[in-house]
């Protein structure tokens, strides 16, 4: 199997060669052969880091079959950046090998376990959601405006209801303020 080893550290003090290190003594016990190291310096909370996302553009590619790294925390800190990633990984049918956690999804207890982890993300996913339909759905109750704002003036929105209550047409209100005859229904209704 062709393997990428992803090394990050946060700070230029910390050293990646020992997590480097390490995962080829992996790979060497597992006969992958390590295609290429990518290593950052800089913190897992950034969802932009420049060896992670040529790491991810070999995955697309189909250029590796397993990632290597020394830990979770290691491929990123924040849960959606790495909900995302984990689903990126997956969905190329690229293997996921974390040296701490012993996590090896070459093997069957590897996958189940990485499923769970699907599992556990997607549960997430859905919490997130509806905490924040139930945060919008307090906003309205509290009367709250959401969405964007009004674009027309309160003049001018007068004005249409003003002509739609004369009797004039959606069309010859719309033509007359310089609106879509949409936007005059919609007022209106």
């Amino acid at each position: 199997m062709k393997a990428a080893l992803y090394c990050r550290v946060s700070t230029a003090d910390q050293n990646p060669a020992n997590q480097e290190l390490e995962l080829r003594k992996a790979c060497e016990s597992h006969n992958w052969n390590v295609q290429e190291v990518y290593t950052d310096v800089i913190s897992g909370a950034k969802s932009k880091r420049p060896a992670l996302d040529r790491l991810m553009e070999a995955v697309k590619n189909g250029d590796i079959d397993v990632i290597c790294a020394w830990d979770v925390s290691r491929l990123g800190r924040s849960l959606q950046h790495l909900i995302s990633l984990l689903a990126d990984i997956h969905g190329s049918n690229v293997d996921l090998y974390l040296h701490q956690q012993k996590i090896n999804t070459t093997t069957p207890s590897g996958k189940a376990m990485f499923s769970m982890m699907g599992v556990f993300a997607e549960f997430e996913r859905s919490m997130i959601s509806e905490r924040v339909l139930a945060g919008l759905e307090r906003a309205k109750a509290d009367g709250k405006r959401l969405g964007r704002p009004p674009v027309l003036e309160p003049m001018v929105i007068e004005k249409i209801r003003t002509l739609r209550a004369q009797g004039l047409s959606a069309r010859k209100v719309a033509k007359q303020t310089g609106v879509s005859h949409h936007s005059v229904l919609r007022l209106c209704a």
